[in-house]
């Protein structure tokens, strides 16, 4: 098994990634906070494992056994998120850091103890898909919210991102996953949106915002 730093590089190389599968060495050093040579060192190991293809001054890119190895962990942490939502009650912005520890330990049996308990959801608590046992993943073609047009409704699935503070503002709004979101009018200057849900009316979300809520849209 690999370190957990290790990993920490595999999940990012695997969740930064463009449409073609690479990112740039510059772009996993941001992410990770650490330095360019660091990056470049950690990289070189994760080659030796055959986990990376990587050329000097060219993006990094994950082998196959790397996307899986990736996934895995990435599965291990939203099956942790889902567990601690839906059985011990946490809230879905105080998940995060819990998973971030666990998806770490070496115990299959556990994970697939609590899969089994949560009834094999597809999704994370914030609507994020949940690789199967073999690293696959099957990705939901979602809209933004900011693509609806004015008079256009759609239903709130997941999301872009999911810091703790942005979890916390969707609280304040009464926004959940599974909320149907009409969007009213669009203001030109800023392209923020008035919107209406459930009882709540003619609310205003920032161009920020409704870049991302992912939406299901209603016919």
């Amino acid at each position: 098994m690999p370190s957990q730093t290790k990993e920490n590089y595999l999940k990012a190389i695997y969740n930064l990634a463009d449409t073609e599968g690479k990112v740039s060495l510059s772009q996993l050093s941001k992410q990770l906070e650490v330095s360019s040579p660091t990056v470049n060192n950690m990289i070189k190991k994760l080659e030796e494992k055959a986990w990376v293809k990587y050329e000097k001054y060219k993006p990094i890119e994950l082998t196959p056994s790397g996307k899986t190895m990736a996934a895995l962990i990435i599965r291990k942490h939203r099956i942790t998120e889902m567990f601690l939502v839906e059985k011990m009650n946490f809230g879905w912005e105080e998940v995060h850091e819990i998973a971030e520890e666990m998806e770490h330990l070496n115990s299959n049996v556990l994970f697939e103890r609590m899969d089994e308990m949560l009834g094999y959801p597809a999704v994370d608590p914030h609507g994020s898909p949940i690789p199967n046992k073999k690293g696959e993943i099957i990705k939901n073609n979602y809209l933004k919210l900011s693509e609806l047009k004015a008079g256009e409704s759609g239903k709130f699935c997941a999301l872009t991102h999911s810091s703790s503070d942005f979890l916390k503002f969707l609280n304040n709004k009464k926004i959940s996953l599974g909320t149907v979101i009409e969007v009213e009018s669009i203001e030109a200057f800023d392209q923020s949106l008035l919107v209406n849900y459930d009882d709540q009316k003619q609310i205003t979300l920032s161009k920020t915002v409704v870049d991302s809520l992912l939406v299901d849209p209603l016919a």
